[in-house]
């Protein structure tokens, strides 16, 4: 059984500081399956789960397995007018590369190999040796790298770019599933279950470390023209995106350049309902509200709103959750363009503004992460108490 516990004064273990809104409480000794949440904002500054540790060590090494066996085997093929197409994930990558598209290459190979690599081999080197007693030199610096990483890792938005494809291109040809396919689904699994146990609050406590609790001070002005210039650059991006084709179908030596609200429109018409609708969401929806909600954010703290900052705090943590959504359609063009390669008979290329998508969804998350909520709640505590 699940249990919340709002901090207060009572059983007292340790001062804390909230990491959204700079509220400074005590921590008491959670019991089992209990999470701490920020007294002011809510945020949940730590959950408890008995053998956590364990169970991060156990899920990462699986995921990790997993991983190195997607990497080689047949991933997906495709067959129409008696050609054959087969890839596997390192294969669509370097493919990428080959027909320079490098830049779509670089970003679906550090998104689904390289950064969730680099996460679980951090963890194990981290938790291994923790085991049996040992604490790493400089382990805090690993577990910050760690946390940095884990917004950029999306294996689990690009196998849901995966399955839209198929679903895309299931009326044209046949298509299969591969070896690969099933392991990266095992993987993505083990991660996201990994990640369920994984808390940063806890994982500092086990390397006797809890230097995250002290935020340290901002200034304002900084923040505040850094998220606006983010956001800026994401406004300029979003009209090429959608003006430019984002894909390039050949049919017989006939071109179809596609939009993105065209290739929603073409999905709609096609009765291809939920597809089109996850598309128009992620791809259209997602990144004007986004946009819109972080510009309404930093224009509050810019001229020192004081109402509404609960709702605000809810605000943006929706953004900052559906922000990496929109990368579905990103993937969905890489895997299209690696996968559908058959000369003359059927071909697949990204257009010029999967480039500029890829900007807007990269400059809002990190507008998202500049934006330091703490000062929606300035004027009630001062960063330097």
């Amino acid at each position: 059984m699940k249990s919340t516990i709002h901090l207060s004064q009572q059983n007292l273990l340790s001062l804390v500081t909230c990491h959204e809104c700079g509220y400074q409480t005590h921590l008491p000794s959670l019991p089992n399956k209990h999470k701490a949440l920020c007294p002011r904002c809510g945020y949940r500054i730590t959950a408890y789960r008995q053998h956590a540790i364990q169970w991060v060590c156990a899920l990462a090494l699986s995921a990790l397995i997993f991983l190195i066996i997607a990497m080689p085997f047949n991933f997906l093929s495709f067959s129409a007018g008696g050609q054959d197409q087969q890839i596997n994930i390192l294969g669509s990558i370097e493919l990428l590369f080959a027909q320079d598209y490098a830049i779509l290459g670089l970003i679906m190979a550090s998104a689904i190999v390289v950064l969730p690599a680099c996460i679980l081999l951090a963890l194990l080197l981290l938790l291994i040796p923790l085991q049996f007693g040992i604490i790493l030199p400089k382990a805090s610096n690993l577990v910050n790298i760690i946390f940095a990483l884990l917004p950029w890792a999306m294996a689990e938005i690009f196998l849901v770019g995966v399955l839209v494809s198929l679903v895309k291109i299931s009326s044209l040809a046949d298509v299969g599933i591969g070896m690969s396919f099933y392991a990266f689904l095992l993987f993505t699994v083990s991660m996201s279950a990994m990640l369920l146990f994984l808390d940063e609050h806890q994982l500092r406590l086990a390397i006797n470390n809890t230097e995250h609790v002290s935020n340290p001070k901002v200034n304002p002005s900084k923040s505040i023209q850094t998220t606006w210039s983010l956001l800026l650059t994401a406004v300029l991006l979003y009209i090429p995106a959608n003006l430019l084709p984002i894909m390039v179908t050949n049919t017989l030596g006939n071109e179809q350049p596609s939009t993105i609200i065209g290739g929603v429109i073409l999905l709609w018409q096609s009765g291809s309902y939920p597809i089109a609708f996850i598309i128009f969401v992620a791809s259209v929806l997602v990144p004007v509200a986004k946009i819109v909600i972080l510009c309404w954010l930093n224009f509050s703290v810019q001229f020192n709103q004081q109402e509404l900052s609960r709702q605000r705090m809810t605000w943006y943590r929706f953004t900052e959750f559906i922000g990496r959504w929109s990368m579905i359609d990103v993937f969905v063009v890489a895997v299209l363009a690696s996968l559908i390669q058959l000369g003359n008979v059927m071909s697949i290329h990204p257009g010029h503004a999967v480039v500029a998508f890829c900007g807007v969804v990269i400059a809002t998350m990190l507008a998202a992460m500049s934006f330091d909520t703490r000062l929606i709640w300035q004027k009630e505590v001062p960063f330097d108490e």
